[in-house]
């Protein structure tokens, strides 16, 4: 397995992976329509193509020696533009870990340590002084894993699928 910043031959691949763990990470109760919708409004191929032609993201990916990927990260370099959030945080320069999402296959298989271990290197070698992430309050496994990896809540913010809007931890780790 390799961890590598995704090119523009990736983006369908990517989205594919994004397709089908995207729905793992919802709270229970999220509508299949909603989900749908924003997996066509935010994780298309075509999205991806543009997510890695930011100069302000990075997408990383996991992938095993047949170049099939297990797993992606994008990180969004900035101070964030909502109020809420920027007011939660203590430290800048920072970055976003906008999405981690791994194959459910490959839980427990490492793919998503070597994404987040990834995606912090990258932060301190952009010059980062810490980095910071959205999780849903029910989401539990994905909060100890952060929690392992460092990040501690530091506030809340709203998350919207669809027509629903869903409650987030803010975390953040001082890189």
């Amino acid at each position: 397995m390799t961890v590598r910043v995704a090119t523009l031959g990736d983006a369908h691949r990517v989205a594919e992976v994004a397709a089908s763990t995207f729905p793992l990470a919802c709270p229970p109760g999220t509508r299949p329509d909603d989900i749908e919708q924003f997996i066509s409004n935010v994780l298309s191929a075509e999205h991806f193509e543009n997510y890695i032609a930011d100069p302000n993201r990075a997408v990383l990916i996991d992938e095993t020696v047949d170049a099939h990927v297990v797993g992606y990260a994008m990180l969004v370099s900035g101070t964030p533009t909502d109020p809420d959030i920027r007011a939660t945080l203590s430290h800048e320069p920072t970055i976003e870990i906008s999405k981690l999402y791994v194959e459910p296959t490959q839980h427990g298989s490492g793919a998503a340590g070597r994404l987040m271990s990834s995606s912090l290197s990258q932060a301190r070698e952009s010059g980062c002084a810490a980095a910071w992430l959205g999780v849903n309050q029910q989401n539990v496994r994905a909060q100890k894993f952060y929690t392992k990896h460092g990040f501690q809540i530091v506030g809340t913010k709203k998350f919207v699928v669809g027509v629903q809007t869903h409650d987030d931890y803010v975390m953040e780790v001082r890189l």
